[in-house]
């Protein structure tokens, strides 16, 4: 029968529900799988800090927090890693709002969007919006 091993452990736990996700090596995917039901878009994750920002589409974001937090809480705890969640909106806007003042401080700098995804701190070479890395400059003709 299906699931017969879920409903052996559901019973055993006295009826308590229970979620089952896929573990990953990788921090990225396993996070984004835990913040399961709600559709992770892209999960930043910082080494250095242990800390995941997860960007979920605007209509995820409540399913994405729970009521009063639970989702994310169990989420980071299953994980071990401190989540912060952001809506598509909310982080393009403080992404708008980071470009926007680093190009006060001193001229444009790269578009390239970065493995981790955070964008380049790069200033863009002259005539270009991106810098002289290579893979950098492939984005531009992409």
């Amino acid at each position: 029968p299906r699931g017969s091993r879920v409903r052996m452990v559901v019973s055993e736990l006295n009826n308590e529900k229970i979620d089952i996700l896929a573990w990953s090596e990788d921090p990225a995917e396993f996070v984004k799988n835990a913040m399961s039901p709600a559709k992770a878009k892209k999960v930043i994750i910082h080494q250095e800090e242990r800390t995941a920002l997860v960007i979920v589409p605007d209509d995820q974001l409540s399913l994405a927090i729970g009521k009063e937090g639970q989702n994310v809480r169990l989420a980071a705890r299953l994980t071990g890693w401190r989540i912060d969640i952001k809506s598509e909106s909310q982080f393009r806007a403080e992404e708008e709002e980071r470009l926007k003042s680093l190009a006060e401080e001193g001229g444009p700098y790269c578009q390239a969007i970065k493995r981790d995804g955070q964008r380049c701190q790069n200033r863009a070479v002259g005539g270009s919006n991106y810098c002289g890395i290579p893979s950098h400059q492939k984005q531009a003709q992409g």
